[in-house]
């Protein structure tokens, strides 16, 4: 046999006396029983009990610090510190939460105090240059070409975005990228607008100098009129003095607000002048929610066979089929002339139950004068009307006679709600 190999005469080896104490239990008495249970379970025991003791002594540090009033002494017990320990944490955190609303609530007080400045501005030295600059805007052969750096470069941006949208073609130019190539984008027949909140931008340089040199129309965005942007610029837009919402006035935020509000007002300003409408607007804007909006109603109403129809002489065994086949809830009742005169719905089927349903005609069942909408209403206008007369299904009418028909579902899935 191996050397290696237990014999069955191998004896166990002999336990540490060490730990012997602790391991010798009396016959028929439980492990845990007394000072006799196993080492590992006083050493866990002993890590539990610490586990419970750590959030106290973090308790008394706090109260320490903060000068509150002490924690229940030993014979309060374990229930009453973890009490005292929650008023005082919850009461710090409901501080803090106090102290953030109050810094968001003076950030906009802040910020609204810059809008009504500006909007004071508007009816004082600021509205004839805002209107000489919606005049260039708006008689521009070309493009607005909107240029900024750093906060006023985002905000630039965003208004040509919004000029883009709103019928005036507008791109952004970075200042930097101009300098190193770009300035090939900008044309004899485009508009110049830059923004920049103290008008000493260097970045801006070599686009005042293009503007200059080629005679391109200037317009700038600047809270000082005297500065190197201000004295190049055809046209000034000086935004009042206001402070920053940051603490230390140094974070661009009631000054981009200010840039940002004019650029809009600039942009709702030319959509008017051009009388841009929302037909225009679904040409530029065809997806997501606002394009789905801006669907008409030939866009997605059911037509041809599909539409629900009978004549008024038709019994009702026959408009029953029809209605139940085209599965509209609802049925269009014809005269001769092809015109809609009514209508049958559910209800007016329950309103007249009897005997001689079947046999009576369209024109004694029918609804007239129903509620109609033309091909040419908008969408979310007709999910109005569906919704106020609390119906689920509308008629299409084009010179009185019925082009199609429009259910609430169908409004639902072009995703108009």
């Amino acid at each position: 046999m191996w050397a290696t190999e237990p014999t069955r005469d191998a004896r166990p080896a002999a336990p540490d006396r060490r730990l012997t104490r602790l391991t010798r239990f009396k016959r028929g008495r439980p492990p845990n029983a007394g000072w006799r249970c196993p080492l590992r379970l006083i050493v866990s025991g002993a890590f539990e009990f610490s586990s419970l003791l750590s959030p106290l002594r973090a308790a008394k540090r706090l109260t320490a610090r903060s000068g509150a009033e002490a924690l229940p002494g030993k014979g309060e017990g374990l229930k009453g510190n973890m009490g005292k320990l929650k008023t005082i944490v919850g009461g710090k955190s409901a501080s803090v939460h106090r102290a953030t609303i109050e810094s968001a609530a003076h950030a906009l007080e802040t910020e609204i105090g810059g809008l009504a400045a500006l909007r004071a501005a508007l009816d004082d030295g600021l509205a004839s240059p805002f209107a000489e600059a919606v005049r260039l805007l708006k008689d521009a052969r070309g493009r607005v070409i909107v240029s900024g750096i750093g906060k006023s470069g985002h905000v630039g941006q965003k208004i040509a975005a919004t000029f883009a949208s709103t019928g005036t073609p507008a791109f952004f130019v970075h200042p930097s990228e101009a300098s190193h190539g770009d300035l090939g984008m900008i044309t004899r027949e485009d508009v110049i607008l830059a923004l920049s909140w103290s008008g000493e931008t260097v970045e801006l340089k070599n686009i005042i100098t293009f503007s200059r040199r080629f005679s391109v129309p200037l317009i700038s965005i600047t809270s000082n009129a005297g500065s190197a942007l201000g004295g190049q610029s055809d046209v000034v837009l000086e935004l009042p003095k206001a402070k920053e919402a940051c603490p230390m006035g140094l974070a661009p935020t009631t000054s981009t607000t200010m840039q940002l509000a004019l650029g809009d007002c600039l942009a709702i300003a030319l959509l008017e002048a051009k009388g841009f409408t929302a037909q225009d607007f679904k040409m530029f804007h065809p997806g997501g929610s606002l394009g789905a909006s801006l669907k008409y109603v030939a866009d997605v109403m059911h037509k041809g066979d599909r539409l629900p129809l009978v004549a008024e002489t038709a019994a009702m065994s026959e408009a029953l089929v029809e209605m139940t086949a085209k599965s509209f809830g609802c049925l269009g009742v014809v005269d001769p002339k092809g015109k809609l005169v009514g209508v049958i719905t559910d209800g007016d089927l329950r309103r007249h139950m009897g005997t001689n349903l079947l046999v009576a005609k369209a024109a004694d069942i029918m609804t007239r004068k129903p509620k109609t909408i033309g091909p040419g209403m908008l969408a979310s206008a007709a999910l109005e009307m569906i919704n106020a007369s609390r119906i689920t299904a509308l008629f299409v009418v084009d010179k009185g006679k019925p082009s199609g028909i429009v259910h609430v579902h169908d409004l639902l899935r072009a995703g108009v709600a």
